[in-house]
């Protein structure tokens, strides 16, 4: 993926109403332990102007239906996992 965003990939931002939003895709997780699910290439919007990242309506509930159905839709991988106090 480019690093330029598309003109397509820019928006106006829902918070500040400023132009130059753009697209993204994060990995974002959810719960913790046995009950980890890590879902990648979730859309985001991210304003330079105001400094805000924020989900849509549709990525919500796209977010909400794979957490529903997890267990069809999700792969077991191995993954490390470090502390922060640990590092510091």
């Amino acid at each position: 993926m480019s690093n330029n965003p598309q003109p397509e990939d820019l928006r106006i931002c829902d918070n500040c109403g400023k132009p130059g939003a753009r697209l993204r895709y994060v990995s974002r997780s959810y719960g913790k332990g046995d009950q980890l699910l890590v879902i990648e290439n979730v859309p985001i919007i991210s304003c330079p102007s105001c400094g805000e990242s924020y989900l849509t309506a549709q990525t919500l509930h796209v977010i909400e239906q794979i957490k529903r159905e997890r267990q069809r839709l999700a792969t077991t991988r191995p993954v490390a996992v470090a502390e922060f106090a640990a590092a510091a």
